[in-house]
């Protein structure tokens, strides 16, 4: 399992590009027959993909975790953005189609990945107690039409694990779509202190590009990202971005609260 130490926003302006990209980005989410994890000491949350290829794989609790099993303290969230797979968990299967989601509450023991073609993302943060495994279909989340096609900003949020639906202890998790013609995310850009987000961005051209913006609204960087590569968003950093062409995200968050709308603007006009 690969580690992220916390950053702070003093080390920002120093930074090159290749020394962001090695802290924020994972470029290489999905790789086939393997799971891939990253553990980030923002908030903990450990992040990665599953990928089955031919043979089912089960997650296991890596050494950094010191743990049985990987959810003995931890919950988890998973997205399948590829086909249509299945993720058995303590016995129990539930079919995944593509833009589905599956919570996972702690102390199931066994968790196995299976389907050729699936791409699961998963998104986990440390938990007290524990909540039931609910599957979500895509249309069944809570649906939010958002933005503007004048502004380039028009989509469709799907909220799956939140307070008002699916329950966690720190897991806010969910899909936004844009729409074709639109090309920019969560604009006016915001940051919220009390939660680290992280993205997953797909439904991407293979030769299409999102810049996503990094850092505080008065030392902003970017990184360039392609199709199914992750960004990790320190809660001190905003998080915005506008593709080449139109897109999907999966964005996930963990911390002090689950308040969807506990969030500090940040206006265009205060960017720099």
């Amino acid at each position: 399992m690969d580690q992220r130490y916390a950053t702070n926003p003093d080390q920002l302006p120093s930074m090159n590009t290749a020394e962001l990209r090695e802290r924020y980005l994972l470029p290489e989410v999905f790789v086939p027959g393997q799971i891939t994890l990253t553990y980030t000491h923002h908030d903990r949350i450990v992040l990665g993909g599953a990928t089955p290829a031919g043979a089912p794989l089960t997650l296991t609790a890596p050494d950094e975790l010191r743990a049985d099993y990987f959810l003995e303290n931890r919950e988890l969230g998973v997205v399948n953005v590829g086909a249509t797979g299945t993720v058995t968990v303590d016995g129990t299967v539930h079919e995944l189609p593509t833009g589905a989601c599956l919570y996972i509450g702690r102390g199931n023991r066994e968790v196995v990945f299976s389907g050729d073609g699936a791409q699961f993302y998963l998104f986990s943060a440390p938990a007290h107690t524990t909540y039931p495994t609910v599957l979500t279909l895509p249309g069944q989340g809570n649906r939010m039409e958002l933005g503007d096609q004048l502004t380039s900003n028009a989509r469709t949020l799907n909220q799956y694990i939140h307070l008002n639906g699916v329950r966690s202890c720190q897991i806010v998790m969910g899909v936004t779509e844009l729409h074709p013609g639109s090309m920019w995310n969560t604009m006016p850009a915001h940051t919220h202190d009390r939660r680290t987000e992280c993205y997953l961005y797909f439904n991407l051209p293979e030769d299409a590009r999102v810049i996503h913006l990094l850092g505080e609204p008065e030392e902003t960087r970017h990184l360039v990202v392609a199709d199914r590569q992750a960004i990790i968003s320190p809660s001190w950093s905003i998080h915005s971005g506008v593709g080449t062409s139109a897109y999907s995200f999966v964005w996930a968050m963990a911390g002090e609260n689950q308040e969807f709308t506990d969030m500090d603007p940040a206006p265009p006009s205060a960017l720099r």
